[in-house]
């Protein structure tokens, strides 16, 4: 990769129903190089998917938790059905494995109290918790799906 893909991707991040030739003049390309680094950064993975951002709010899901879990059981067949349950749970739209005292945090959208409860109490029936301890969120100050492209390295050849 180098500069040009970085702009690429940069672009993408911000917008990605850019037109090729948009982004081809923007980087100061022709259409059909510039849509070749696109679709080799798709085939390698760089590119993962194309999606629609939905602000949350409209559309009924105003709050945001960050639930930390501990757990006692850390073995193998533990872990997958942990994963089989969160998976199952649309209200939960992250989850991260984390070192220190807690094991996980959850990061969990819903539109008020009561449903985050509702949330909770499937989550509990179906996997066996140590701690749970929940966080709301009074106020967004970032949020990015944009990772930052600063640190690729140019590769050579």
């Amino acid at each position: 990769m180098d500069r040009i893909d970085q702009k690429i991707l940069d672009l993408l991040q911000a917008d990605a129903t850019l037109a090729i030739a948009a982004i081809a003049e923007k980087v100061g390309l022709s259409v059909a190089p510039c849509w070749r680094r696109i679709k080799k950064l798709e085939d390698e993975g760089v590119i993962c998917r194309r999606v629609a951002l939905v602000d949350r709010r409209k559309v009924n899901v105003p709050m945001t938790l960050f639930v930390s879990v501990r757990t006692t059981r850390h073995a193998i067949e533990w872990v997958e059905h942990f994963r089989k349950v969160i998976a199952d749970v649309p209200e939960i739209v992250e989850v991260w494995r984390l070192t220190g005292d807690i094991d996980y945090l959850l990061r969990i959208v819903v539109p008020d109290i009561d449903a985050y409860d509702a949330v909770y109490k499937r989550l509990i029936e179906r996997v066996e918790l140590a701690d749970v301890s929940s966080a709301i969120a009074m106020e967004e100050l970032k949020y990015t799906t944009a990772v930052p492209t600063g640190y690729i390295k140019p590769s050579r050849g």
